[in-house]
């Protein structure tokens, strides 16, 4: 695979920000007040998922969609990992000799004793909401001839945002919230993502800009393999920047 000098750290980015979501956001639930609509609740992580998005839309316009997967593969790789080690330290037998261990314990259990259920529901729409992003933003920029990329990072957004939310709500709650409750919170954190994503547009085109020029490249998956199923490299048509 050709090296390039900044696609690891976007992994890494990446990586980090699926980690961090997914462990530190859901701990918190918070409410903000919207006028004419009233009170909204909604887990912490939504604040910082979104950005996740932006690394796989810079990714998949820069270095291409095969690129994108195998940095996808990466986040449910480190996350099921982050998944087995709560699991384990949560449930290995706490030591009575240390006083701490009788706040620390219930504390853990809290926040990273996860059902299973909600565990499973979190890593699927992962899974099928990234790859769907940079499926259609791979797609929307051979069709666009490379123009407008405004259309493909809110556009792509839009199909992996809706994928993920109409995954992991359902799978993790339907049973536990009412109906209308379930309804109520996937909606708003549709819209919520979805305009973050386009709040930070500027910022994606200033990122995938310099990182055209830098790296010399700009990726059309002409003839790339769009199966999830895999980590090679492919076929790429590439351009200087």
């Amino acid at each position: 695979m050709q090296r390039f000098r900044y696609y690891d750290f976007f992994v890494a980015g990446l990586v980090t920000v699926l980690l961090c979501s997914n462990l530190i956001g859901p701990g918190k639930v918070c409410e903000v007040h919207l006028p004419w609509f009233g009170e909204f609740s909604f887990g912490a992580g939504n604040l910082f998922f979104p950005i996740g998005y932006i690394f796989g839309d810079v990714l998949t316009e820069v270095y291409g969609y095969a690129r994108a997967r195998r940095a996808i593969w990466a986040g449910f790789a480190a996350m099921l990992f982050a998944t087995l080690m709560a699991y384990i330290v949560v449930n290995i037998t706490p030591s009575p000799a240390e006083p701490w261990n009788a706040t620390l314990q219930p504390a853990l259990e809290v926040i990273f004793g996860n059902t299973w259920r909600i565990v499973a529901a979190s890593m699927l729409a992962y899974a099928v909401g990234d790859f769907v992003n940079s499926y259609v933003m791979a797609k929307m920029k051979v069709w666009t001839e490379g123009r407008h990329l405004w259309t493909r990072t809110i556009g792509s957004t839009v199909c992996g945002q809706a994928a993920d939310s109409m995954i992991f709500y359902p799978l993790a709650f339907y049973g536990i919230w009412g109906m209308e409750a379930l309804v109520s919170v996937v909606v708003f954190n549709f819209l919520f993502k979805v305009g973050l994503e386009a709040l930070l547009t500027p910022v994606t085109y200033a990122i995938v800009g310099w990182l055209k020029r830098s790296e010399g490249v700009d990726t059309f998956d002409r003839n790339t393999s769009f199966t999830p199923f895999s980590l090679r490299d492919e076929g790429e048509e590439k351009k200087p920047a």
